[in-house]
């Protein structure tokens, strides 16, 4: 594992074709500093569906993607940002994904039931941030300014050390 923090920054347009290339990039660069396939994983999965939601609801389809890892002692923080613009319609279906997630402590219970109503659903599944904090393993938040949406991941993994 690189004793060293690392980051990277993109902004672009993503399409369909971008997210797997991103999300390959994203899983080989981390597999390469991190060593730990489950972390690089759930790393490589949060950025392609966070993608995947930019790509259906940002409203001039310009995205801000950050993706960091700062090694610690003992444990070692994994952050993924995204930012990009939405419409008030999209704006307020993240907002009440979020307020849910807030009732719900137990990630993959809420997952339970967000698979069960998506069986229901005629467009889209709506779980793509469910999915995040449950497979993912990561917490979830998110800020709201004026029509900029920002979607932070995160997750704390313990550290291990090449010696």
């Amino acid at each position: 594992m690189t004793l060293t923090p690392t980051a990277f920054e993109l902004s672009f347009q993503p399409n369909v074709e971008l997210i797997s290339i991103v999300r390959r990039f994203v899983s080989d660069f981390y597999d390469r500093m991190i060593e730990d396939r489950d972390t690089v994983s759930r790393m490589a999965l949060a950025t392609h569906e966070l993608l995947e939601n930019a790509v259906k609801y940002a409203s001039d389809g310009a995205t801000f993607l950050s993706i960091t890892f700062e090694p610690g002692e003992t444990t070692s923080t994994v952050s993924i940002r995204l930012v990009n613009r939405a419409d008030a319609e999209h704006i307020a279906a993240v907002a009440a994904i979020f307020e849910e997630m807030s009732r719900h402590d137990d990630p993959f219970s809420h997952y339970q039931v967000a698979m069960a109503r998506s069986a229901k659903r005629k467009v889209g599944s709506g779980l793509g941030l469910v999915r995040v904090r449950a497979e993912g393993e990561m917490t979830m938040s998110h800020t709201i300014e004026d029509d900029r949406v920002t979607i932070l991941a995160q997750t704390t993994v313990r550290a291990r050390r090449s010696s």
